[in-house]
């Protein structure tokens, strides 16, 4: 990397050895992600989720998510699970850009690894950032004991808790598109 101790640059970002490892970018840092199978499997289930229910509702959404990136005002984040309409999907594959601006976002997920440090900064510094972003939707997904998802929706610059779905309920939104599944599918294995 080009500098030895920080601030880092998107330029140190993209130097990184490809070695499986993530890392996201804030205030000049570079923060690891954790990757575990059950985070990992979970943001792929919930990913899948998404793009079904986007299909069904006909909404004019596309869902991705990490490695891909999105901007903040902090820096470079990369969100488990996250959702932009498809012009914005289709200017950045025409771009040849992995990097979305965070107003594009219209929801982001976050798959919560617990008694890490990436626990605080997904319940607390992402929640910051994201709203100051203007991100409409961030969910913050739990594994532990069972699958949570906490929706929060942005309201006057901040989040507030819009609604809490335990694995054996079922979440049923129509914002951002109709969406409807139960939480204990995200550790379920196909």
């Amino acid at each position: 990397m080009g500098a030895t101790y920080g601030p880092y640059t998107l330029y140190d970002l993209d130097a990184l050895p490809e070695e499986g490892r993530r890392y996201e970018l804030a205030d000049g840092w570079l923060h690891e992600l954790p990757g575990d199978l059950w985070h990992d499997h979970a943001a792929q289930q919930l990913r899948g989720i998404l793009k079904e229910a986007a299909r069904q509702a006909d909404a004019d959404v596309h869902v991705a998510g990490a490695p891909q990136d999105v901007t903040t005002p902090a820096g470079i984040r990369k969100p488990d699970v996250f959702a932009v309409s498809r012009d914005v999907a289709r200017a950045a594959l025409e771009r040849r850009t992995r990097t979305y601006y965070g107003p594009d976002l219209i929801l982001v997920a976050e798959v919560v690894t617990p008694r890490t440090v990436n626990e605080q900064i997904d319940r607390v510094r992402k929640v910051e950032e994201y709203a100051a972003t203007g991100i409409p939707h961030y969910w913050l997904i739990d594994l532990e004991p069972r699958p949570t998802v906490t929706m929060l929706d942005l309201a006057d610059g901040g989040y507030r808790v819009a609604g809490r779905a335990r694995a054996g309920e079922t979440l049923a939104l129509e914002r951002p598109f109709t969406i409807s599944f139960d939480p204990a599918r995200l550790s379920e294995m196909d």
